[in-house]
């Protein structure tokens, strides 16, 4: 039986740091394994040995690829680890809040403060309900965040106590800025939870039993997701010494994308089909045949799925289980496991959830936004104690590569005048 050593010995055996180790296991250039009793990471000694000998490994594809050392996310087979603590479990034990407290100072305290400043939130509202009725959440979550961040004269206050009680502060801003479609979280006991006061501006009806944890739990699984393109675009900002704000409208910009957090928006649109036609079959189909993207199938990191949206879809189940939506997402994914189509990602759970509680359109991705939030302040954070900027260097297409035409008057193919 080979030996099996932990992450700590195997980083000291490649002379890497444990964030590299990690990225080496994302890129499959190494095996985890994990204990059955603590879930720990091990590691196949040989392998590790042989790893060593060969010297840095070149990458195995063709994709462009940054690695930035950071101590917030991890991933793993099917699942993020958030600072060593399993993501899947703290949907299910854990509140947002205290999630995101554990993101930024790795405690899981949940301090009262999840609070914004009155007269701040009002202008936020006012800002944002001047927009056009049909307009998505996300789209006013931007003008909330820029209109938060202009009206803080402390934005520029950069250590770690400061941007974690900003966290607190914008992500409570962000949510009560947004319209109020329901009646309000009633609690006799502090500040009511940040997902019981998401849910009336996401929908007008109250939520059910345990559709309220099932949200919470969504806040949690999409929190953070270790360098997705959001959190790239979010560090870059903080790199430069961007204010919080500036750093959260940053990842609002990249979340957006049709292949990042407005996925979940396009799941939104096929369920609906689903639903109303009863024929999963013919949905996905007819997508294929246009040569459009299955949203909610699929993980560049997940091969084999998405822990996340198993865990949600499990807590809709267990709220909601005869649900005529659940169904419809059900029958979604047996098609597409008869077809050989890739499995069921977070977006399509998240799309599930949405439209079974008969949310507005476009509430998955403000959702998505929120929870985001949490996970770009804590790469935030790390920035800032860097107190160096991200640079990146372009390349020049070399002339025998595809698509590379010379412009009249250039100086040589991709070659740009100084």
């Amino acid at each position: 039986m080979n030996e099996r050593i932990d992450a700590t010995e195997a980083a000291r055996r490649l002379g890497v740091k444990p964030a590299t180790l990690y990225a080496y296991v994302s890129r499959g250039v190494l095996t985890r394994h994990r204990d059955s009793y603590n879930r720990r990471s091990r590691f196949d000694a040989a392998e590790i040995d042989e790893l060593a000998r060969k010297g840095r490994p070149r990458r195995r594809t063709a994709e462009p690829e940054v690695v930035i050392e950071s101590a917030v996310t991890t991933l793993a087979e099917d699942r993020p680890y958030y600072r060593g603590s399993d993501a899947l479990e703290l949907a299910r034990t854990a509140s947002f809040e205290e999630v995101a407290e554990w993101l930024w100072a790795g405690e899981q305290d949940e301090p009262p403060g999840w609070t914004a400043e009155a007269g701040r939130v009002r202008t936020a509202t006012l800002a944002q309900s001047a927009l056009p009725g049909r307009v998505l959440p996300l789209d006013r979550l931007q003008v909330v965040v820029a209109t938060l961040g202009a009206t803080d004269p402390m934005r520029f206050q950069l250590d770690g106590p400061a941007v974690v009680a900003t966290g607190r502060a914008l992500i409570a801003g962000m949510v009560e800025a947004l319209p109020l479609l329901g009646p309000p979280p009633v609690t006799r006991d502090g500040t009511p939870s940040l997902a019981s006061r998401l849910w009336p501006r996401l929908c007008a009806v109250p939520p059910g039993p345990g559709m309220l944890k099932a949200l919470d739990a969504a806040l949690v699984l999409l929190a953070d997701h270790e360098l997705a393109a959001s959190t790239l675009a979010a560090r870059v900002a903080a790199s430069v010494r961007a204010d919080p704000y500036a750093v959260v409208a940053a990842g609002l910009g990249a979340l957006g994308g049709p292949l990042h957090g407005g996925a979940s928006f396009a799941a939104e649109r096929m369920l609906a089909a689903t639903h109303d036609s009863g024929d999963a079959a013919t949905v996905i189909g007819e997508r294929l045949r246009r040569g459009e993207r299955i949203a909610g199938l699929g993980h560049t990191v997940y091969r084999n799925g998405d822990g996340r949206g198993r865990v949600l879809l499990e807590l809709l189940h267990e709220a909601v289980p005869a649900h005529p939506m659940l169904a419809a997402a059900d029958s979604v994914i047996a098609e597409a496991r008869a077809r050989r189509l890739p499995e069921p990602n977070v977006d399509l759970a998240l799309a599930t959830l949405t439209r079974l509680a008969g949310m507005v359109e476009g509430a998955g991705e403000a959702v998505f936004a929120v929870a985001r939030t949490a996970g770009w302040l804590a790469h935030a954070i790390e920035e800032y104690h860097r107190r160096s900027p991200i640079r990146l260097r372009a390349r020049a297409p070399q002339p025998a590569e595809a698509g590379v035409v010379s412009r009249p008057g250039a100086r040589g193919p991709g070659r740009a005048r100084p």
